[in-house]
């Protein structure tokens, strides 16, 4: 759980750093009927938890292994986010999981990795106020100490286009402590973590959605690169094919896999997880009955010009068609 785990990043990049590039040739493990299997790795943004639910699904339920894919799901921690894009970019793992907003950000500086899927459609980022404060919406946020992460672009979206009247900013720790022992304390959150571990411990938390002001990138996004998709173009076909079965596996019956994510990660409960699961449930449904997972060229744009307008990147750094694979174009990897 997000505010529970404070160890490095260090286990994880000792382990994904020190393999060797994995974008040659298509080699893996036979099954038992004599069929080659291609072994990969997929690296996470953090530690397991709901929002991995659909990839820890297509292992657990064996969807993985009917795409000949023997896949080693190698978890986060703090700092993997910042780090792993890179070692992705230069095929020291061939698939990771990451934020649509980090991947407009790195194209700019010109890592060439592409967006795969996209599970949760809706940023679960948000901010975490008290019930008792009385706001009810992030334009009424004021007079609190809220503690974010301030260079993040989330809050810089905030401070741009909210009043924060009276808001004290102060450092962004990780932890859920100050919020439950000041009554004017308020702090960001993903909605499917904090905001249980905080009621879990006798409080009242409300979760204002960063998306409601407009920024929403897609989240808990599968990405690869360039030099992947040119070199083994049927795994990652079969990869995004396995992931998007695991991920509607995963929403419509999540008990099994939400026992071995609990299995990766002790301080994650199956309480937890369950809801974390149901807050998954809508931040996963696509818009106008598209296909779990989908992606649009839209959406990335609209998310490469609010990166624009906050000085994040440079204009026309980044092209929105270059950031993800298309639904049409996954079927037609050659």
């Amino acid at each position: 759980m997000r505010c529970f785990q404070q160890i490095g990043a260090t286990a994880v990049l000792l382990v994904v750093g020190c393999s060797e590039p994995n974008s040659g040739p298509e080699t893996g493990r036979q099954d038992t009927d004599g069929t080659q299997q291609v072994s990969v790795q997929l690296a996470l943004n953090w530690y397991p938890e709901s929002e991995h639910g659909g990839y820890f699904a297509a292992d657990e339920l064996g969807i993985f292994d009917q795409h000949r894919l023997n896949v080693e799901i190698i978890p986060g921690s703090p700092g993997t986010s910042r780090v792993i894009l890179q070692e992705l970019a230069t095929g020291r793992v061939p698939f990771a999981i990451s934020s649509a907003d980090q991947v407009v950000e790195q194209r700019a500086r010109g890592l060439p990795i592409v967006a795969l899927f996209a599970p949760v459609q809706q940023s679960p980022r948000c901010i975490m106020v008290h019930k008792s404060s009385g706001i009810a919406s992030l334009e009424e946020l004021t007079n609190v100490e809220l503690a974010v992460s301030e260079t993040r672009p989330f809050a810089l979206w905030m401070k741009k286009h909210l009043p924060l009247t009276d808001v004290t900013f102060v450092p962004f720790n990780g932890l859920v402590g100050e919020f439950l022992s000041k009554p004017n304390f308020a702090q960001q959150a993903y909605v499917f973590s904090e905001p249980f571990i905080a009621t879990e411990q006798g409080s009242d938390p409300v979760s204002l959605m960063l998306s409601d002001i407009g920024y929403d990138p897609y989240a808990s996004v599968l990405v690869t690169s360039e030099q992947m998709l040119a070199d083994q173009p049927e795994t990652v076909r079969k990869m995004q094919q396995a992931v998007r079965a695991g991920w509607l596996e995963y929403l419509k019956d999540p008990q099994v896999t939400n026992m071995r994510i609990h299995s990766e990660n002790p301080d994650m409960s199956l309480a937890a997880l369950e809801y974390g699961t149901e807050a998954l449930s809508t931040l996963c449904q696509p818009e106008d009955g598209a296909l779990i997972g989908t992606m649009t060229s839209a959406r990335w744009q609209q998310l490469i010009d609010q990166l624009v307008e906050l000085e994040v990147i440079e204009k026309e750094s980044v092209r929105a068609d270059d950031c993800f694979l298309a639904d049409a174009e996954q079927e037609n990897i050659q």
